[in-house]
C-alpha cells in the first residue's frame, strides 16, 4: 500500500493538492494535524480514504487526538506529537509506541521532516506543508507484510 502522509497544512491547502499530485497514485492519505478542516477538504475531493488525527492547532476538530491504524498486519501510531513534547525530543513518543505495541510512528508539530529508526522501530516525520515554512515537504509510505518504508519528498 502506497501512503502518503503530510502534516501541518494550517490552511494551505493548495500545498496539500500539489503534494498528492506529485505522489499519485496513492491508497490513502493521512494527515498528522494542525490543518483538520484541510484533511476535511482532501477527504471530500479525493477517491482515497484520508486518516486524520488532530493537532494543538485544531481546536473544535472532531478527529481523535492518537489513533492506531493497522495496514498490511503493520500496526502505525499516528499523532501530532505536541502531546509528546517533540520538540523537546522523542523519549515520550518512543515509550507510548512501545505501550502500545507498533511497528512505526507517524507525527508532525516540529515542521521538519524526519524518517530514522530507533531500536526497530520507524519514525516519521512528513515535515510541514504550511506556506508559512522556508521548506514545505510531505512523506510517502510504502507499507507491506515485509515492512514500512518512508521517502520525504520536498516541495519547491
Amino acid at each position: 500500500m502506497k501512503v502518503l502522509v503530510m502534516s501541518d497544512t494550517h490552511g494551505n491547502t493548495s500545498g496539500a493538492f500539489v503534494a498528492h499530485t506529485h505522489a499519485e497514485p496513492v491508497d490513502a492519505v493521512i494527515h498528522l494535524g494542525d490543518g483538520s478542516a484541510d484533511a476535511d477538504l482532501l477527504r471530500e475531493a479525493l477517491d482515497v480514504p484520508v486518516i486524520n488525527v488532530a493537532g494543538n492547532c485544531d481546536p473544535g476538530s472532531r478527529a481523535p487526538r492518537e489513533l492506531v491504524w493497522e495496514c498490511h498486519g503493520k500496526r502505525l501510531l499516528l499523532t501530532h506529537g505536541d502531546a509528546y513534547r517533540v520538540k523537546s525530543g522523542l523519549a515520550s513518543l518512543c515509550q507510548r509506541a512501545q505501550e502500545v505495541g507498533v511497528d512505526a510512528v507517524l507525527f508532525g508539530h516540529t515542521h521538519q521532516g524526519l524518517a530514522e529508526e530507533y531500536s526497530g522501530l520507524l519514525l516519521v516525520n512528513p515535515g510541514a506543508l504550511s506556506s508559512a515554512g522556508p521548506q514545505r515537504s510531505y512523506a510517502v509510505l510504502t507499507i507491506t507484510e515485509e515492512g514500512i518504508t518512508a521517502v520525504h519528498y520536498d516541495i519547491h
